[in-house]
């Protein structure tokens, strides 16, 4: 097997290579054969989302602030739009069929509006006037943030190939093909009105075989992380099935979901939570699972005396403290992508049981929950296995090595001479035995589990 954190193990014996090839590579076709199937095919069905509105870049060159008039008074406790301000602003179009052209806007306001200044590239809309079709107005979108992403990833994709080289460039490579199995799979299918948990078991499936494969190598090891993670994704889907099943969960418990179930009104809303949860599980899953994979081939090669059982309780406790560690991450995680859910949820003035309850935050519970639950399984699981493959392959390539190695033949000579002599000490006892102290002597001697062969 080979290990990517300090040196190159040796590789499996042929036994155990064939083993894992005779477990993998049927999984591989099935999963092969059933994106195969399940490929949306006619594309996504197209959804009524009005008009397109034309949109244009352009460059702010004047900015001009104005007192807001005055507004009728509103009863208390109406909640504000905007924030008051008023104004105009002055931008220069950079291309489309007015390029060149200055044209004028209100300072943008209301929640979410930009803030600009003299300077910005901002992306403007043409909105023709419902009064007067012949007429239009120009108001300002949003910033352009084409510049500064690709800036981002230039920087992001840098620094993991200066760390990482070669392997870090087979990690973009990964990350690559998952967005694109992704983009090109798993959401066409789902749009297209396929059952959005096999869609997604298949296209995690397919991620995992291919960037696991791609960015840790054919090895042995890889194969291990492999068969410890789709072990993993399984249980992770029967246990969301179950878990949504008895909370009676049923998808709609995002602003998201509610305004994707207008626009699509067939998509499963229900089984997209649980595609959601299989999905955000994987990436977590393959980080443990090579993690585990690794650390026994580590703990193998450091102490080769270790057995199956010593490397697996050995690489388990790694395992537990890896795992104490990522259950905060995911917590942290699905906490940080619903902090508004969050502070809306500590402003209700509900008893907490009901808050806790609701589908809102009870979605958000269960996805944690199934996730931690099958991130623990992986542990035992992928360490199982590696622990079997590093003690099959250990034992055959031992049993190999002295099968072909020759047996050292003993000097019959030196044997009938040392056979004769006198045990007590003397001037004909040999001259190892008589220099040697009590004490040194019965360190050389050879241990009981040891091999004396190079005695003779």
């Amino acid at each position: 097997m080979g290990s990517d954190h300090t040196h190159t193990a040796p590789s499996a014996p042929p036994r155990v290579r064939r083993i894992l090839v005779v477990t993998v590579v049927p999984l591989f076709v099935a999963t092969v054969l059933a994106a195969a199937l399940l490929w949306p095919r006619g594309g996504s069905p197209q959804t009524d989302g009005g008009a397109d509105v034309p949109r244009y870049p352009g460059t702010v060159t004047r900015v001009v602030s104005e007192p807001c008039p005055p507004v009728p008074s509103v009863p208390e406790g109406t909640p504000r739009v905007g924030d008051g301000r008023c104004g105009t602003v002055d931008v220069r179009v950079d291309d489309g069929p007015t390029a060149g052209q200055q044209v004028r806007t209100p300072v943008p306001d209301g929640p979410g509006a930009p803030r600009v200044e003299v300077g910005d590239e901002v992306i403007l809309v043409e909105l023709a006037d419902p009064t007067d079709p012949t007429t239009s107005n120009w108001n300002i979108a949003e910033h352009q943030r084409g510049t500064p992403m690709v800036w981002l990833a230039v920087i992001f994709a840098a620094a993991i190939v200066a760390f990482g080289r070669w392997r870090g460039l087979a990690a973009l490579a990964g990350l690559a093909a998952s967005f694109a199995i992704l983009l090109t799979f798993v959401l066409p299918g789902i749009s297209a009105g396929g059952s959005p948990l096999l869609v997604a078991v298949v296209g995690a499936a397919l991620i995992m075989f291919v960037v696991l494969y791609l960015t840790h190598g054919v090895t042995a090891q890889t194969s291990v992380a492999v068969l410890g993670t789709l072990g993993s994704l399984v249980l992770t889907g029967v246990l969301a099935t179950i878990a949504t099943a008895a909370t009676h969960l049923t998808g709609f418990g995002s602003e998201d979901a509610t305004t994707l179930s207008m626009f699509q009104g067939d998509v499963d809303l229900h089984g997209l939570l649980l595609a959601g949860i299989i999905i955000g599980s994987l990436g977590v899953l393959d980080d443990v699972t090579v993690t585990q994979a690794a650390t026994v081939t580590e703990l193998a090669n450091a102490n080769p005396g270790l057995t199956r059982l010593q490397l697996y309780r050995a690489a388990t406790r790694v395992g537990r403290a890896h795992i104490a560690s990522t259950v905060n991450t995911i917590v942290l995680a699905y906490a940080g992508a619903s902090l508004p859910l969050l502070l809306l949820l500590t402003a209700d003035s509900r008893p907490i049981g009901q808050i806790l309850t609701s589908e809102f935050l009870a979605q958000e519970i269960v996805r944690s929950a199934v996730a931690t639950l099958g991130l623990i399984a992986a542990v035992p699981l992928t360490t199982g296995l590696a622990a079997v493959v590093t003690a099959a392959g250990r034992t055959a390539a031992t049993a190999s090595t002295d099968a072909s190695a020759p047996r050292p033949q003993p000097d019959r000579s030196e044997a009938l001479a040392a056979l004769s002599s006198p045990r007590t000490a003397g001037s004909d006892e040999p001259a190892r035995t008589r220099t040697a102290p009590p004490s040194e002597a019965t360190d050389r001697w050879p241990e009981s589990n040891r091999s004396t062969d190079t005695a003779w």
